[in-house]
């Protein structure tokens, strides 16, 4: 078999398998997932959960760095994200706390903390638990959201390394390529002990990977826009112009956490019909796809159509 022989039958699996995976009855499914977890709105609830958890949490580490290196968390921010003009002025002052005090935390913050925290790991409980249709554990499963806690730092304290070694750049692509492996275990176990490991590993492992490829081309993206939405945000309103532009890109952060959830489980699903042999046949496949083809037809028709007859003055009487 010639080489040109491979290229056209690899080319025709290719178009079987994205038919098949973007076929209208698999894509009416996931849609339906997004919904019935409310995905906008649990979104913007993640995003405002980690902005009150995630901030504290901040100015902890940067008082810490503050003490362990010369550049501060807001050198980092400002470098990272290549701000200026109102951006770096906003970060510069919004964490300017954490670089001058030596006080630390006392134990009303370190309640505030430890609270905030906790309810932003609920928050990402509850999302895995509607899409996977588990029964909520709340507080029951506070030992394993304490766990997931330190993993995140963990894990933020890897990926930091990671964009620190082979960052560089305004698009830093081989950092992003190195860091999704990272984020596949981190995201897939995540999932799994928020769920009290309930769900089995192999059904999260789908999520995983959507998740971490989407969450890196979402972070290649933001090193275009956020510097923008930073400065225009922070030089209109002041340092709560950064506050603004942060939950704005949480938001986003969380869309896409929220969305992989419905996909993942959606895939998780499909795979295991599949395995049962039960995939849908190709001529199902093509049928799906020809009745939405002729679906659309139809209706463009009826706009030309309608649009002929008000150009020549005969509107439509049916």
């Amino acid at each position: 078999m010639s080489r040109s022989d491979d290229i056209p039958r690899g080319s025709a699996r290719l178009r079987r398998s994205l038919t098949f995976w973007l076929r209208p009855a698999f894509v009416l499914r996931v849609v339906n997932r997004f919904q019935k977890i409310a995905g906008f709105d649990r979104s913007m609830a993640l995003a405002s959960s980690a902005l009150t958890a995630l901030v504290p949490l901040a100015l902890l580490v940067a008082s810490l760095l503050s003490h362990l290196s010369a550049q501060d968390l807001a050198d980092r921010m400002v470098q990272r994200y290549d701000l200026n003009g109102g951006g770096e002025e906003a970060v510069r002052h919004l964490f300017a706390f954490a670089g001058e005090t030596d006080a630390g935390i006392d134990i009303l913050g370190a309640l505030f903390l430890v609270v905030s925290a906790l309810s932003f790991s609920r928050a990402v409980q509850r999302m895995v638990e509607q899409a996977w249709e588990l029964a909520p554990l709340s507080v029951r499963n506070t030992i394993n959201g304490l766990i997931w806690l330190l993993a995140l730092v963990l894990y933020t304290a890897v990926s930091g390394s990671i964009y620190g070694y082979l960052g560089g750049g305004r698009i830093e692509v081989a950092a992003s390529l190195a860091e999704i492996p990272v984020s596949v275990l981190f995201l897939t176990w995540s999932a799994w002990v928020l769920s009290a490991k309930r769900e089995p590993l192999r059904r999260l492992v789908p999520f995983g990977i959507i998740a971490a490829i989407a969450a890196a081309v979402y972070v290649e993206a933001g090193k275009i826009y956020l510097p923008t939405l930073f400065n225009s945000a922070a030089t209109r309103y002041g340092p709560i112009g950064a506050v603004f532009a942060m939950i704005t890109a949480l938001f986003g952060t969380m869309l896409i956490l929220v969305a992989s959830s419905a996909l993942g489980r959606e895939v998780a699903d499909e795979l295991d019909r599949i395995s049962r042999g039960q995939r849908a046949p190709d001529d199902e496949v093509s049928q799906q796809w020809a009745a939405v083809v002729e679906q659309a037809r139809s209706r463009w028709d009826s706009v030309r159509k309608s649009r002929e007859l008000r150009q020549k003055g005969r509107p439509d009487a049916g």
